[in-house]
C-alpha cells in the first residue's frame, strides 16, 4: 500500500462523523481514559453493478466498513493519529477487495492543548494494492 500522487476518482461511500472512545496519543492523560475521536472515510469503490442491481451484495457494505474502523479505535492504543489512521486504511482496504482507495480523517475532539480549539487531527490517502 503506498501514497497515492494524486487522489482518486470515481464512485465512493462516504462515512462522516463516526465517533468512537479511544486512548491514543502521546501524553501520559490520553494513555490513561479514553478520549472522544471523530472519524471520516472515503471509500472509492465501482458502484455500478450495485447501482443497476439495487442489491446489497452487489457494494461494500458501509455499515461493516464502519464497526472495522470503530473496532481499531476502541481497542487499539496509538501515539499518533498518523498511526492510527493508517491502521483504519489498512483495515478497511482489506475489508473488501472492490475497493480501489480510502481516505481517513481522524480528529481529536478534545485536544489536549492551551488553547481554545475544537478539533484537531490527520488525513491519509491509500490506494489498494491492485489499485496501485
Amino acid at each position: 500500500m503506498s501514497p497515492p500522487s494524486a487522489g482518486p476518482e470515481g464512485d465512493r461511500i462516504e462515512l462522516r462523523g463516526l465517533r468512537v472512545l479511544g486512548t491514543h496519543g502521546v501524553l501520559p492523560e490520553e494513555r490513561d481514559r479514553p478520549q472522544p475521536l471523530e472519524l471520516d472515510l472515503d471509500v472509492w469503490v465501482d458502484m455500478a453493478r450495485a447501482a443497476a442491481s439495487d442489491a446489497l451484495d452487489d457494494t461494500v457494505n458501509y455499515a461493516e466498513l464502519a464497526t472495522a474502523a470503530a473496532d481499531v479505535v476502541a481497542t487499539q492504543s496509538f501515539g499518533l493519529l498518523e498511526a492510527l489512521a493508517e491502521r483504519i486504511a489498512t483495515v478497511v482496504l482489506d475489508a473488501d477487495a472492490r475497493i480501489s482507495a480510502v481516505s481517513v480523517s481522524v480528529r481529536k475532539l478534545r485536544p489536549p492543548v492551551a488553547l481554545d480549539m475544537a478539533t484537531v487531527g490527520v488525513s491519509v490517502l491509500r490506494r489498494s494494492a491492485a489499485g496501485a
